[in-house]
């Protein structure tokens, strides 16, 4: 049966108030941008033609009004966003530093994403979504954790590939252990998963990328996928593990480039029309390759959803 969605995406749709020079006076002056990882990862994949649907929260405010018209404009389905006057959007204040890299700072206790229900959650989307993606920002707080593994459950019982990125920030759980439990929770119930190579020791207790992918394809995805910034990615599958190389780039903002990576991904997943456990090697890390370019792209503009890539404009990088 046809699907509606290619990407169907749970969790945070948020306002990066991202640092953009001084004021007069000198003060740091941060402009609003939209934000949040699956909703980025939907943008790149819409932005790439594929066809895209959220489920989150957030408040009836300026900014979530921000939020859900952005996601609109971009062509993503908002039909599964919920608008809650009791609780505020969720902001996070991101610093960068010199060579484009972040430091993030939130306001979210509560914010509107962790508010999400379990009844709140449409299970017709999921039926309708080839692939059903989640972080793990949504396992941090009560409801939206009980939201997100029951979402998980049903998605598998549809029939949808589940994907998974563990997009760690430590400010947002009480501790190492706490985020290292709720995080592992998800590896058994998800298809194909990316991390980046700062996640691994968390998730696996393993330093090295390439064993932290083998010992992750023993815990329950078929596919992984490691970044590994400027050196670009590994893949792993049943058949192996493969380095693909980063296309060389001067970094601007690396706000988002991670979801470039992971939508550009899925999006040539979706196209292939296989199921993670059957993907050669040589399939995923052609993925890889596509998804590498489409990083690069975002990294060399200012980032976050503006900066996602077009499909011609990733096509003609990689190749």
């Amino acid at each position: 049966m046809e699907k509606r969605f290619d990407v169907t995406a749970l969790g945070e749709a948020l306002i990066d108030f991202t640092e953009c020079g001084r004021s007069p006076a000198g003060a740091r002056l941060f402009e609003q941008n939209p934000g949040g990882a699956p909703a980025n990862v939907l943008c790149a994949v819409s932005r790439l033609g594929g066809r895209a649907a959220f489920i989150g929260k957030v408040g009836e405010d300026m900014h979530g009004g921000f939020l859900r018209d952005t996601l609109a404009g971009e062509g993503v389905d908002v039909s599964g966003m919920v608008s809650d006057g009791g609780v505020f959007t969720t902001l996070a204040f991101v610093a960068l530093g010199r060579s484009g890299e972040r430091s993030f700072s939130f306001a979210r206790r509560p914010g509107a994403d962790t508010c999400l229900r379990p009844d709140e959650v449409p299970e017709a989307l999921l039926g309708e979504s080839r692939v059903f993606h989640v972080g793990s920002l949504s396992l941090t707080d009560e409801p939206a954790r009980s939201a997100t593994l029951r979402a998980v459950e049903a998605a598998r019982r549809l029939g949808a590939v589940v994907s998974y990125d563990p997009n760690y920030r430590a400010s947002l759980w009480p501790d190492a252990e706490s985020a290292r439990a709720q995080m592992r929770s998800l590896i058994p119930r998800c298809d194909v998963m990316k991390l980046s190579d700062e996640e691994t020791v968390l998730l696996t207790g393993e330093g090295d990328p390439v064993r932290a992918a083998e010992r992750l394809l023993c815990a329950g995805p078929a596919c992984v996928a490691v970044t590994l910034g400027g050196e670009g990615a590994l893949v792993a599958t049943r058949q192996g593990v493969r380095a693909v190389p980063a296309f060389p780039v001067e970094a601007v903002d690396t706000t988002g480039a991670g979801d470039a990576f992971w939508g550009a991904f899925l999006y040539r997943l979706t196209r292939s029309g296989k199921r993670p456990e059957a993907l050669s090697l040589d399939e995923a890390a052609d993925f890889a390759r596509f998804a590498n370019a489409a990083a690069s792209l975002c990294v060399g503009r200012r980032g976050g959803i503006p900066a996602m890539p077009g499909l011609e404009e990733v096509e003609q990088a990689a190749n």
